[in-house]
């Protein structure tokens, strides 16, 4: 009993933790998906209910929809733009410096490249008060952008700035000038199951060799300062996968300056716009799981600019060509990252699609960890009358990230205990 009693008690040590239980995770994932292929799994709409949606739209106009149940990513009012520079050549190379590499914790990417990032700007925290306030959970697989940017805003002297839809001469102009550029991705790596998502920070780029100077929080050699080389056709394949998000930190100060050289971009409704007709315009260029992504990311840019008939229909179609990829080319986790679908298809009232959705995306983790999956199929729970079963995903919710908002503003309303 003693020598138990005595492997709890160093079980629990955190440094121990920090070791132990990303590796028994790790095994449990490569057990689970051994022996239930995640990639195998396809979400299918319901036909039915999407053509009535579809019919009801095209014979009426569109209510205004009411106020989103979860904050949607946002860059903040930002300062007003100035007059549009004129162009300048670019420097056919440039390297930024002064950036405190640092590798990833557990599932910690998004804390890690936004502390590299705050670095260059003379931040002196790491990662981990960042996965405190962003992912009180440890095991939580994602953080989005929004809940990076929440950090900055709340945490630090710097703002920052998120927008979509960028492009590689925009990361070269922002670079030049000064500012290193985070930006959301696609991954793939030997040895791991599939598909992922990541951050990198971007901070230089030569020309000469077509490659941008990145600090990757997952891989890479960063010894006497080096950075890794990613190759500008790899960076504009897998940045698309997340509909080519950036994210831009910097003092107040250089807010003007800044804004002045996003141009359109600096109004973000602007901005998703813009991002809204270039994916429309990657439908047609692209094909296989490139056209999955150009169809997702055109759903999520109607989502924000709040068209969610628009929003499901590009969803569907979307889900329609995923089912199509062969197995091994299946973005599987595409859902542990991104909560459009579920926006699109609840404010259209496709309630089972929703927990359709939601259901498969926990059922194809090996720890089903996501707060929003459950979020979202509380509230279809809750519209299609099923009240208990919405408090208990509510209370999960809350369980896997305890302070989430949207779950514990939902649990309050109905009276019951997070």
């Amino acid at each position: 009993m003693a020598i138990a009693g005595l492997a709890i008690a160093a079980f629990n040590l955190p440094f121990v933790q920090e070791r132990l239980v990303p590796r028994i995770s790790e095994l449990r994932a490569r057990i689970t998906y051994a022996l239930a292929p995640p990639g195998e799994a396809v979400f299918t709409p319901n036909p039915t209910l999407a053509a009535m949606v579809d019919a009801t739209l095209a014979a009426f106009a569109t209510p205004s929809p009411p106020p989103a149940p979860t904050s949607l990513p946002t860059a903040g009012p930002g300062p007003t733009s100035g007059p549009t520079p004129i162009p300048t050549p670019l420097p056919a190379r440039t390297l930024l410096t002064g950036i405190r590499h640092e590798y990833q914790g557990w599932n910690n990417c998004g804390p890690a490249t936004l502390a590299m990032a705050l670095s260059f700007w003379g931040w002196i925290g790491d990662q981990r008060p960042v996965a405190e306030y962003t992912k009180p959970n440890p095991p939580d697989k994602n953080v989005m952008p929004y809940e990076l940017a929440d950090f900055v805003r709340e945490r630090t002297d710097l703002e920052v700035v998120v927008r979509v839809g960028g492009d590689l001469q925009l990361l070269k102009s922002l670079i030049a000038a000064g500012y290193p550029v985070m930006i959301e991705k696609g991954l793939e790596v030997p040895n791991v199951e599939g598909w992922m998502g990541h951050y990198e920070l971007l901070a230089g780029y030569d020309d000469a060799t077509a490659i941008f100077n990145a600090y990757d929080s997952y891989e890479g050699d960063f010894s006497d300062g080096k950075t890794l080389p990613v190759s500008y056709q790899t960076v504009e394949t897998y940045w698309r996968h997340f509909n080519n998000t950036y994210l831009i930190v910097y003092p107040p100060a250089r807010g003007r300056e800044l804004f002045s050289m996003l141009g359109a971009d600096a109004d973000e409704q602007s901005n998703i716009r813009s991002a809204a007709e270039r994916a429309s315009e990657e439908i047609f260029s692209t094909s296989g799981r490139d056209e999955f992504f150009a169809w997702f990311n055109r759903g999520t840019n109607l989502m924000l600019l709040q068209d969610y008939g628009g929003s499901a229909t590009a969803y569907d179609q979307a889900f329609q060509l995923y089912a199509e990829l062969g197995s091994e080319d299946r973005p599987w986790r595409v859902m542990w990252y991104q909560t459009g679908p579920y926006f699109a298809y609840y404010y259209t009232g496709r309630y089972w699609d929703v927990i359709g959705l939601t259901t498969q995306t926990l059922d194809n983790m090996s720890e089903p960890v996501l707060e929003e999956s459950y979020y979202w199929r509380g509230l279809a729970k809750e519209a299609l009358g099923d009240v208990a079963g919405a408090i208990a995903d509510y209370q999960s919710s809350l369980e896997f990230h305890p302070g989430f908002g949207p779950a514990l503003t939902q649990l309050v309303r109905l009276g019951a205990a997070p």
